[in-house]
C-alpha cells in the first residue's frame, strides 16, 4: 500500500490522523468511512496476535438489560450465516487466540482475535455480518432464549420465567458485591444512563418487549455509531477493501443519538440503602456492606484517568495502604477495598468496607474524612507513592495482560476517550502522563488531587447493603405473585399462545442446524494445522548446586525468576496454614524493615515479588503430585540484587508476632475467599468433588476450598486461644520450607539475564538442610465420597459430577480433548445453557483421570445432572462427518495453543517439567486431537457411562433448591455463617 497521508482515502475511509505511539511500540491511524461514517483504528505493529473488534455506544434508557441480550443475540444467526449459534460454532472450529462479546455501562464490544490470517478474517466475516444482519429480526425465538420468556407446559402449571441473561442477572444479583458495585455507580448518576443496570435487574427484564429490542438494534448498531479496531502485524488494505465492500458500503451515513450526558454535581453523601439475602437462621452481626462513592472528572482527562487509579492502590489496595489501615484500626468492618471505574464518561472512587454494621456508619465517615484531611495537611509517605507509580508503570511498560490479547487492552483504553468523541490515542500515550504524575515525588500532587475531588466534592454518595433474613423470600413471592396475575388476567386463547410459543421454542432449540448452513460458517482445513508441536524452550542446569530450569526467551530486560521449594513435608495438618503462611509474607514486618516500608521496597526494586503454593500433579497418578511453595518475582536486570535481598529477608526473618496485624490478613482472606464463592461458583464445586476421589484435589481442598475456608474461619472465631500456636506454626513452616533440599529454579530471560541472576544468585544466601524431606509427613486420609449440597443464599445453582476414570481402569489419550470440546459445546451447551437456561456449563478434563461435569449460574438442579448422566449416549450415538470432526480438532488445537507470554511459556514448562509430561507426550497428544474420528467419540461412552455411574455430585446454591433435592445428597450444609 502506499504511504499513508493525512486526507487520503482508501477503499472509502479517510485518514484523519496519524501517529506514533512509542509508548505501546505501535503506529497508530484514525481513519472514517465516506459514505457509512463508521470510525476506524488501527494500531500497526509486529504482534502476530491480531485483534479486530467492532464496537457501538450504547447508553441504556431503563433496567431491561436491552444492550446485553443484543450482546448474546445478535451472536444467534445472521443472514449469511444463518444458523443457531454462529458463535458457538466458531469456539468450536476456530483457531481464535480470543473471541467473546462485552457490554459495558454505556458501550457494546465485540472483539476477536488469531494468530493465523486466513482464521483472522473468518472471524471478523462472522462476527460483522452477526451485528449488522442477525437473525433477530426472523426469529422472535433468540430473544425468548437469551433474554426473557414466560415457560408454560400445561395450561394447569404455573408461569414460570426463563432466559440466558435473566438466570445471569440473577445470580449476579445474589451477590452482595455485584449489588454493592451496581448501586455504588447508579447513585452517583441517577439521572443519566448509568443510573441504570446495563446487563438488567432481573426484576425490570421481563419489561423488555419484542418490539423495543429490534428498535433498540435498529437504532444503536448502525456503522455511523460503530468504532471498528484494528491490531497488530496484518494487510491493512486488505482489511479496509473488505470492510468497505462486504458491508460499510452498503450503508448511509445518518444521525444517531447515542450521546452520553454528564450527571450534574449531586450534592455531599445522598445515602442509598440496600438489601441482600442471607440464610434465614444467619447471624445478621459484621455482615453490613458500607461505601463511600465521589465522582472524579471524566476519563478525557488523561492525569486524573491514570493518577487515581496510582491513587487508590496507595489508599486502599496496597498491602500497606494506610487509608485502609485507618478503617480497620478504628475497629470498623473486616476487609476494606478499593474501587475506582475509569471506564465511563464520569470514572468515580469507591472506599468500600465488608463485614460492618450499620450502626459504624458515622464512624467510618468520620474516620475517612479527619484521615484525609491529615494527608493533605501532612502529606502521603512519598515512598509508597514511589512505589505506586512504580507498580502502574511496570504493569504498563510490561504490557501482560495474561490470556487477553495486548491489542484487547489497547482497544478498550482507546475507548475509554474515543467513545466520548476524543483523541483515540490519549490513554494508549502514557509515557507524557506519567512523567506529569511523577511530580508528585517532590510535590503535593495527590493530596492536592484528595483535597479537590474527595474532601471538596460536591459529587458523592453513601451506600449501605445490609443483609436480610427475609428479601429473598419477599423478592420470591412477588415475582410468584406477578406470574400468577399475569395468568389469571390471560384468557384461554392467552394460555394456549404461550404453551404454543414454549413448544416452538423448545423445537427449535432442540432442531439441529440444517448441514448446508453448518458449511457456511468459514473454516480452516487441516493441511492449514502445522503438525509438529510448539516447544517450549527449556534446559536443566544448575546455580550454585541448585537445579535450575533455564528457559531462553525475550522477555525485554526483565528476568522472571521463580523459586519452588518443595512442601511434600509438610505435615497434612498444616497445609492449609501453608495458605496463610503465603498471604503473610511480605505483609509484616521482617527483622530490618517495618511492614509499610517491606512493601514499598518490593515495589520500587521490583515488578513485585508473590508467595504462591502449587500442587503439581504427575501425567500419569493422581496421586503422585508434587507440592510446591513458590516464591516469585520480575524484575528489570539491573535490580536482581535489590529483589533477591530483599527475598532473603522475607523468607528468613519475618515476624510472625504481630498478632493484630496478622489478624486482619486473616479477616481480608476470609472476606475475599467469600467473595470467591458468591462470583466463582463452579471453581468451588469442581475442586471440591475432585476430593471426593482424588489427592491431589483433596490437597487442593485444604490450600483454597472450602476445607480452607472452615479452617479460617474456625481460627478467626477462635483466635486469642489459637495465636500464639498459630504464630509458631507460621515459623516452623517456614523454617521447614526454606532451604535448598528439593529446591528447583527457574529463569526466563534471554542469556544475558541468566548471567545476571547468576552474578545476583549468593545474594538469595539460601540455607542448607541436611536432611531429605520425608514424602509419608503429608498422608492425606482417604478420599471420601461427600455428595453435598452446599447452601447459600444464591437464586441459582453451580452442579458438578463427576470421577477419576483411571480409577475405573480407563486410559488418558489427547482424543478426550476432543471429546472435551464436543460435550461442552454441542451436548451440553444445547441441554444445559440453551434448553436449560444456565449462564455457562463444560467439561473439565486432566490427564491424570480427573473429570467433572459443572454448570455455571443455573436455575437448575437434578435435571442438569440428569443430562450429565446421559452424556454417555450422547457419545454412543454421536455422528459427525469429515466436515464436522474437523471443525472440533480445529476448536481443540485452539484450546491447546493459546498464546503465552514469555513469562507465562516459563511457568507452563515449569509445570510440565514437575508434571513429568515430556515434549513426547505433547507431541503425542496433538497427533491424538488431528486422528480423532467418530468411532473414538462413539467408543468414550463407556468411559462416561463409568465416571457418572459412580454417582459423585456437589452443588452450591439455592438453600430452597438444595433441600427439595435433599434426597441426592449425602449431607446438606451451609457454606456461610
Amino acid at each position: 500500500m502506499e504511504a499513508l497521508t493525512q486526507n487520503k482515502v482508501v477503499h472509502g475511509f479517510r485518514l484523519l490522523h496519524k501517529d506514533s505511539i512509542q509508548d505501546i511500540h505501535s503506529d497508530a491511524y484514525v481513519f472514517e468511512h465516506e459514505k457509512s461514517g463508521a470510525r476506524l483504528l488501527f494500531l500497526k505493529n509486529e504482534d502476530d496476535n491480531k485483534v479486530f473488534s467492532i464496537s457501538f455506544r450504547t447508553p441504556p434508557e431503563n433496567n431491561t438489560g436491552v444492550f446485553h441480550i443484543l450482546e448474546h443475540s445478535v451472536l444467534c444467526g445472521s443472514d449469511k450465516y444463518p444458523v443457531k449459534e454462529p458463535f458457538v460454532e466458531l469456539l468450536k472450529g476456530s483457531l481464535n487466540t480470543f473471541l467473546n462479546a462485552f457490554t459495558f455501562s454505556d458501550k457494546t464490544m465485540y472483539p476477536v482475535a488469531s494468530k493465523n490470517d486466513k482464521d483472522f478474517k473468518n472471524l471478523m466475516d462472522v462476527y460483522l455480518d452477526a451485528v449488522f444482519h442477525p437473525n433477530i429480526y426472523k426469529y422472535k425465538e433468540i430473544l425468548q432464549q437469551e433474554g426473557w420468556h414466560y415457560e408454560l407446559e400445561n395450561a394447569d402449571d404455573p408461569l414460570h420465567y426463563k432466559g440466558v441473561v435473566y438466570n445471569e442477572m440473577k445470580g449476579a444479583f445474589s451477590s452482595p458485591e455485584g449489588l454493592l458495585m451496581r448501586a455504588n455507580q447508579s447513585s452517583l448518576f441517577p439521572d443519566t444512563t448509568y443510573g441504570f443496570e446495563s446487563g438488567g435487574d432481573p426484576l425490570y427484564i421481563p419489561e423488555l418487549t419484542y418490539a423495543y429490542f429490534v428498535d433498540c438494534h435498529k437504532k444503536y448498531y448502525s456503522p455511523a455509531n460503530s468504532y471498528i479496531f484494528l491490531y497488530g502485524n496484518l494487510d491493512l488494505e486488505e482489511k479496509l477493501a473488505f470492510l468497505d465492500k462486504e458491508y460499510l458500503s452498503t450503508y448511509e451515513r445518518i444521525d444517531v443519538d447515542s450521546s452520553i450526558a454528564v450527571q450534574q454535581p449531586i450534592g455531599k453523601i445522598n445515602e442509598t440503602i440496600k438489601e441482600y439475602p442471607v440464610l434465614p437462621d444467619s447471624d445478621l452481626k459484621d455482615k453490613t456492606y458500607l461505601s463511600m462513592n465521589f465522582a472524579v472528572s471524566e476519563s478525557t482527562n488523561p492525569e486524573t484517568y491514570l493518577a487515581f487509579d496510582i491513587l487508590d492502590y496507595i489508599l486502599l489496595d496496597s498491602p500497606a495502604a494506610p487509608l485502609k489501615k485507618a478503617i480497620l484500626d478504628a475497629g470498623i468492618g473486616q476487609d476494606v477495598f478499593g474501587a475506582y471505574d475509569n471506564s465511563i464518561r464520569q470514572p468515580f472512587f469507591s472506599i468500600n468496607v465488608k463485614n460492618a454494621n450499620e450502626d459504624q456508619k458515622e464512624a467510618f465517615k468520620k474516620v475517612v474524612f479527619d484521615t484525609l484531611h491529615q494527608y493533605v495537611k501532612d502529606g502521603l509517605d512519598k515512598k509508597q507513592i514511589e512505589a505506586a507509580i512504580n507498580v502502574k508503570e511496570f504493569q504498563l511498560r510490561e504490557a501482560d495482560y495474561g490470556s487477553m490479547p495486548k491489542g484487547l487492552i489497547y482497544s478498550i483504553m482507546a475507548m475509554d476517550s474515543w467513545l466520548y468523541d476524543e483523541d483515540p490515542f490519549m490513554h494508549l500515550k502514557f509515557e507524557d502522563t506519567l512523567t506529569k504524575i511523577k511530580q508528585a515525588l517532590t510535590s503535593n500532587y495527590f493530596e492536592t488531587l484528595i483535597d479537590q475531588y474527595l474532601l471538596r466534592s460536591n459529587h458523592q454518595t453513601f451506600v449501605t447493603i445490609a443483609p436480610s433474613k427475609t428479601i429473598a423470600d419477599k423478592e420470591a413471592k412477588l415475582v410468584e405473585k406477578k406470574l400468577a396475575d399475569v395468568k389469571e388476567n390471560l384468557s384461554a386463547d392467552g394460555v394456549k399462545q404461550i404453551i404454543e410459543e414454549t413448544t416452538k421454542l423448545k423445537e427449535r432449540q432442540s432442531s439441529a442446524d440444517k448441514p448446508e448452513d453448518l458449511r457456511k460458517i468459514p473454516m480452516l482445513s487441516l493441511s492449514d494445522i502445522d503438525r509438529k508441536a510448539e516447544e517450549l524452550p527449556i534446559e536443566e542446569v544448575a546455580i550454585d548446586g541448585v537445579k535450575t530450569l533455564k528457559h531462553e526467551l525475550e522477555t525485554n530486560k526483565i528476568a522472571y525468576v521463580n523459586l519452588y521449594f518443595d512442601a511434600s513435608n509438610v505435615p497434612a495438618d498444616q497445609i492449609s496454614t501453608l495458605t496463610l503462611l503465603q498471604e503473610i509474607l511480605g505483609k509484616v514486618d521482617t527483622e530490618n524493615y517495618k511492614y509499610a516500608d517491606l512493601v514499598s521496597e518490593i515495589n520500587i526494586q521490583s515488578g513485585g515479588i508473590d508467595f504462591d503454593n502449587q500442587t503439581f500433579g504427575d501425567k500419569a497418578d493422581d496421586d503422585a503430585y508434587a507440592p510446591k511453595f513458590s516464591v516469585k518475582t520480575k524484575v528489570l536486570t539491573e535490580k536482581l540484587a535489590q529483589a533477591f535481598g530483599l527475598i532473603h529477608e522475607i523468607i528468613y526473618h519475618t515476624k510472625f508476632d504481630n498478632g493484630a496485624r496478622i489478624r486482619e490478613i486473616v479477616k481480608e482472606i476470609k472476606s475475599r475467599i467469600e467473595m470467591s464463592f458468591n462470583q466463582n461458583g463452579q471453581s468451588v464445586v469442581v475442586r471440591r468433588l475432585g476430593s471426593y476421589f482424588s489427592q491431589a484435589a483433596a490437597y487442593g481442598e485444604r490450600l483454597r476450598g472450602l476445607d480452607f475456608y472452615r479452617f479460617i474461619t474456625d481460627l478467626d472465631k477462635n483466635w486469642d486461644a489459637r495465636f500464639s500456636e498459630f504464630s509458631q506454626s507460621l515459623a516452623s513452616l517456614a523454617q521447614l520450607l526454606f532451604n535448598k533440599a528439593g529446591l528447583v529454579i527457574s529463569v526466563t530471560g534471554d542469556s544475558s539475564i541468566f548471567s545476571a541472576v547468576e552474578k545476583a544468585f549468593p545474594v538469595l544466601d539460601l540455607q542448607e538442610q541436611a536432611a531429605a524431606p520425608e514424602r509419608s509427613a503429608q498422608k492425606l486420609p482417604e478420599p471420601e465420597a461427600k455428595n453435598e449440597g452446599l447452601m447459600t443464599s444464591s437464586k441459582v445453582q453451580y452442579a458438578a459430577k463427576g470421577a477419576n476414570f483411571k480409577a475405573l481402569g480407563y486410559d488418558y489419550s489427547g482424543k478426550l480433548q476432543v471429546l472435551k470440546k464436543i460435550l461442552s459445546l454441542d451436548y451440553l451447551w444445547n441441554q444445559v445453557r440453551v434448553m436449560g437456561g444456565a449462564y455457562g456449563c463444560g467439561l473439565a478434563l486432566e490427564s491424570a483421570g480427573n473429570m467433572v461435569f459443572w454448570s455455571y449460574r443455573d436455575p437448575n438442579l437434578q435435571e442438569t445432572l440428569a443430562v450429565y448422566d446421559q452424556a454417555a449416549a450422547f457419545a454412543e450415538s454421536f455422528d459427525a462427518d469429515d466436515f464436522e470432526m474437523t471443525k472440533y480438532i480445529i476448536g481443540t488445537l485452539s484450546d491447546l495453543e493459546t498464546p503465552q507470554t514469555p513469562r507465562a511459556k516459563g511457568s507452563l514448562a515449569d509445570a510440565q517439567y514437575f508434571k513429568k509430561i515430556t515434549q513426547a507426550d505433547i507431541q503425542e497428544t496433538r497427533d491424538n486431537v488431528l486422528d480423532t474420528n467418530q468411532s473414538d467419540i462413539q467408543a468414550f461412552g463407556k468411559l462416561l457411562k463409568a465416571v457418572t455411574d459412580q454417582g459423585l455430585v456437589c452443588v452450591l446454591g439455592s438453600e430452597t433448591k438444595i433441600k427439595e433435592n435433599q434426597a441426592l445428597f449425602k449431607e446438606c450444609v451451609n457454606v456461610f455463617d
